[in-house]
């Protein structure tokens, strides 16, 4: 017997005790060709249920089960699952009044959906792909009705179909997108944060796809100045270490973004933005006692010529700012 996955269990369950909602009751295809192959072969993949009984994957399956007269069989019992989405899945009736789900609703219950899903796709996959009928250099379906496709493409449509409201996949993909940021400890807080505020105003009923862009473009300005550092670390780091090999000691010094010999990365404007966000108040974290006595005379150095520098790009920023704008129109909203 298969392994159970995690938080589920596998048994046997009375077929007219399944609860089959209207989720469910789309046109399923040809049927005889199914319940001729599992009375042939046995059901390789059991059904996927709720504790309560009501049927989560499997729609084909349990249809031409009950076309062979079967009275029992075999189930996973997911648990963990939201009490949303069992009350969802049971419903019986399209019309049913409830309070229309908000995009963030949707989005948690395509996700728990797309979950359960995949996991029914990898062990159906694993029931058909080493059967009597597909030994190991033969993988595929076989005599065997076809694996479902996972998390993708159909399989995220039909997710998204089961949720009422309209959205898409790709619209309840990009709300998903923008919960991982905001929930991701490794982004920066400002990134969070800006993804927390796009999240309220979905919820609050903004349109999902600008937010989305926007949260993607910063965390793009995001990745591009880790890159950037990371491979301004490493080309240094080869420096030095050539520098060992010829036999002279390198000296201890901050490491720049680029080589001294190369010209300078020319970041978007949108990583300029979000580094200055990063560094809002920043001196409110030190205690300038502490700093004066354990800093190093090069760290000392360092911070004062990016300093002095940043202030004459300030002085500089200003000045162009005041000309460039003195002779452009600005465009104003009427």
């Amino acid at each position: 017997m298969t392994e159970p996955q995690t938080g589920s269990i596998q048994l046997d369950r009375a077929v007219d005790s399944l609860i089959v909602g209207t989720r469910h009751r789309a046109d399923l295809g040809d049927i005889d060709a199914l319940a001729a192959s599992i009375e042939r072969d046995g059901l390789l993949q059991p059904l996927t249920i709720t504790i309560d009984g009501v049927l989560v994957c499997g729609a084909r399956r349990l249809a031409a089960i009950k076309m062979l007269g079967w009275r029992t069989v075999g189930v996973w019992v997911r648990g963990g699952l939201s009490d949303r989405l069992g009350k969802l899945l049971a419903e019986q009736d399209d019309n049913m009044l409830h309070k229309p789900y908000n995009q963030l609703e949707a989005a948690g219950l395509y996700r728990e959906i797309k979950q359960v899903m995949a996991e029914d796709a990898a062990r159906r996959k694993a029931a058909t792909q080493f059967s009597t009928e597909n030994q190991p250099g033969n993988d595929g379906g076989g005599k065997f009705p076809p694996p479902s496709s996972g998390p993708t493409g159909k399989a995220r449509e039909q997710a998204a179909a089961m949720i009422p409201g309209g959205a898409s996949y790709k619209t309840l993909e990009k709300v998903g997108y923008i919960e991982e940021i905001a929930a991701n400890p490794a982004q920066p807080e400002t990134l969070r944060a800006e993804a927390a505020v796009a999240l309220e105003r979905i919820e609050a009923g903004d349109p999902v796809h600008p937010l989305y862009l926007a949260i993607h473009e910063s965390a793009e300005a995001v990745r591009e100045v880790r890159q950037a550092t990371m491979h301004a670390l490493a080309e240094d780091a080869v420096a030095r270490a050539n520098a060992l090999k010829k036999g002279k000691k390198p000296k201890p010094r901050p490491k720049p973004l680029v080589p001294d010999d190369a010209p300078p990365v020319r970041y978007p404007v949108r990583a300029f933005v979000q580094t200055w966000g990063e560094l809002a108040s920043w001196w409110t974290h030190y205690d300038i006692d502490v700093l004066a006595v354990e800093l190093t005379d090069d760290q000392y150095e360092n911070f004062l010529t990016v300093a002095e520098a940043t202030a004459r790009f300030a002085d500089d920023l200003r000045t162009t700012r005041g000309t460039l704008l003195d002779v452009k129109p600005v465009l104003r909203a009427l």
